[in-house]
């Protein structure tokens, strides 16, 4: 581990520079010894030197370079500190290390001094030692403070920073969207129970009632209304029409019910129970509606193409899984499609089955309607669709849900499509249609994103590049045609060869005149080697090397075709002599005969 030179250490009043003295080694660093030899002032301080302090000139001063320093980028103030008090280097060798809190802020440091070698407490235990000790004498080590400034300055600091984090992000309310679908879910949970509760207590007093209606907010009503079922009668059937929507005939089979119920009687403290219920379960529902409300209207701010899309729970759930909407869009469609359902993909995964289809996006409206063997498909076609949606929502200055309601048509055609087979209209032509009803708005916008000098350096970078490539191909082209002659030019070259062969077997020639057959693939390859090769030693090398083997192998098919060719010549100075003693014999054989 390389000695370490020099320790910056930034604190809230300002920047300061130790010169390191003495330090352990890394082992060393643990030892008691050194820990407690760091933990005591008098001991500590002979080790580091203050070099340099350099304080900041106020709050808002200190504010910009924390923010600078967790972004990892090297302020003006900082980068003269380290110009003028730190040693100049020479060479591309580093002769000075550098100790760095921030890991950022070390690679910062270093592209901007190229001759210091960085080390940060993560990478080096000595410099995590040495800055915990300055940190915790800074006091007494820093020259012109007292006794609870550094620590003032940086809760003042701590605090400014965190509200500056807060406020960040003001304009985009998709925390409250978040905390807005958790609260829905924890409503209806609770809802859900009351209601059930209330069913089964009023059910054993009029259990008939609930065979006219099957809403649970209509029930509690009604119980409210109705109360104990000995006082129905007929002065509350305005009232009990009100509740069903003017359902006159509905409200008097209640009232007819009720005289010729099963249920036992209530007492006066249970009816008074139930009443508290009835009306805290109503309450509680008014309040879910409200927040449901709520919830429709931020999305129409934040959010209204992914709304318009795909609804406004499941938008939400979307917004919530993700952790923001700036986390949504940076999703790609693929794993938009499969969110909320992280848990079968991993046990797929590990079982090598297979992968699910979708996650939250199967309660979609689109995905719902499609049928069992095209779910799958339209979960691709709607998770592409939101992936656009939130792209838009997050970067366009002031969004409607006009790119939403659009997208929903077009995936309402792709439904029609698996149904009937009707071919569904093409992206291009709906999003110009979108931007043509924009109208003047679009223009602004485009008019705002669009910068004229910009869009003519884009043009001529996209001429330059159009140029190049019909260069390109044009040089590929001749070296294709280069070498489609070259080929040619060989095979008329082993055909005459061929040609020759067989002359020369039939008359008897030698066979030095003849060029061997392979030799101008040979050839071919060669060139082709020499026009593709770069002109460097080691290829030189290389292409020598070749142009040997093949030598040899050229001389070798020569002996080969010359003792192919002087076999030939013998046999058919053979051939040529068989039948000439068979013609001696038969004559001997006929002279015989004669005699």
């Amino acid at each position: 581990m390389a000695h370490v030179d020099y320790v910056l250490f930034e604190a809230a009043l300002g920047y300061a520079l130790f010169n390191v003295v003495h330090q352990a080694d890394a082992v060393g660093a643990k030892l008691k010894e050194v820990q407690a030899a760091i933990n005591e002032l008098p001991k500590f301080s002979k080790m580091v030197n203050l070099v340099n302090f350099t304080p900041f000139s106020g709050h808002i001063e200190a504010l910009e370079n924390v923010n600078l320093i967790s972004e990892g980028i090297v302020s003006d103030q900082l980068k003269s500190v380290l110009e003028l008090n730190l040693p100049q280097t020479s060479g591309k060798k580093s002769k000075i290390t550098l100790g760095v809190a921030e890991r950022n802020l070390g690679s910062a440091i270093k592209a901007q001094f190229p001759g210091l070698s960085i080390e940060t407490i993560e990478t080096s235990a000595v410099v995590a030692e040495l800055i915990r000790g300055i940190r915790l004498h800074a006091e007494k080590l820093l020259k012109g403070l007292q006794t609870g400034d550094l620590s003032k300055a940086s809760l003042g600091l701590a605090h400014a920073y965190s509200r500056a984090k807060v406020k960040f992000n003001v304009t985009r309310n998709d925390n409250h969207i978040i905390q807005a679908i958790a609260t829905v879910d924890f409503q209806d949970k609770g809802v859900n129970s009351f209601f059930m509760r209330l069913r089964e207590w009023y059910g054993s007093h009029f259990p008939e009632l609930q065979r006219f209606t099957s809403d649970n907010y209509t029930y509690a009503q009604l119980v409210g209304v109705i109360g104990d079922k000995k006082t129905l009668t007929d002065e509350k059937l305005h009232d009990i029409a009100a509740v069903l929507g003017e359902d006159g005939e509905k409200a008097q089979a209640i009232i007819d019910a009720a005289k010729v119920s099963m249920g036992y009687d209530l007492s006066a403290p249970d009816y008074e129970m139930i009443q508290q219920l009835s009306q805290l379960v109503v309450k509680q529902a008014d309040n879910r509606r409200s927040t449901s409300t709520y919830l429709d209207e931020k999305l129409d701010q934040v959010a209204p193409n992914l709304k318009a899309l795909l609804g406004s729970s499941v938008a939400a759930r979307l917004i919530s899984h993700a952790g923001s909407l700036t986390s949504l869009a940076k999703l790609p469609s693929s794993t938009l499609q499969i969110l909320g359902a992280e848990k079968a993909l991993f046990r797929a995964l590990k079982t090598k089955g297979n992968t699910p289809k979708f996650g939250l996006l199967y309660h979609a409206g689109a995905i719902a309607k499609a049928s069992k063997q095209n779910k799958g498909r339209m979960s691709r076609c709607v998770a592409n669709k939101a992936s656009m949606c939130s792209r838009i929502d997050v970067f366009s200055g002031e969004p409607d849900d006009r790119f939403g309601q659009a997208f929903k048509a077009q995936v309402d055609e792709r439904l029609e499509f698996y149904a009937t087979g009707k071919r569904p209209s093409k992206n291009t032509d709906v999003i110009k249609s979108v931007m043509e009803t924009l109208g003047d708005a679009g223009e602004k916008l485009d008019e705002d994103m669009v910068d004229a000098p910009e869009a003519a350096a884009s043009k001529k970078d996209k001429k330059d590049k159009k140029e190049k490539k019909d260069k390109k191909d044009k040089k590929e082209k001749k070296e294709k045609k280069r070498k489609h002659d070259d080929e040619d030019v060989a095979m008329t070259n082993v055909d005459d060869g061929e040609k020759k062969k067989k002359k020369k077997k039939s008359k008897g020639a030698k066979d030095d005149d003849v060029a061997p057959p392979k030799e101008p693939k040979r050839d071919v390859k060669l060139k082709g080697e020499h026009r593709d090769g770069a002109s460097t030693s080691d290829k030189k090398e290389k292409k020598h090397k070749k142009d040997k083997k093949n030598n040899k192998l050229i001389k070798k098919e020569k002996l080969a075709d010359e003792n192919s060719a002087e076999l030939d010549d013998d046999l058919d100075e053979l051939a040529e002599s068989k039948p000439k003693k068979k013609d001696k014999s038969k004559k001997s054989k006929k002279n015989k005969q004669v005699e």
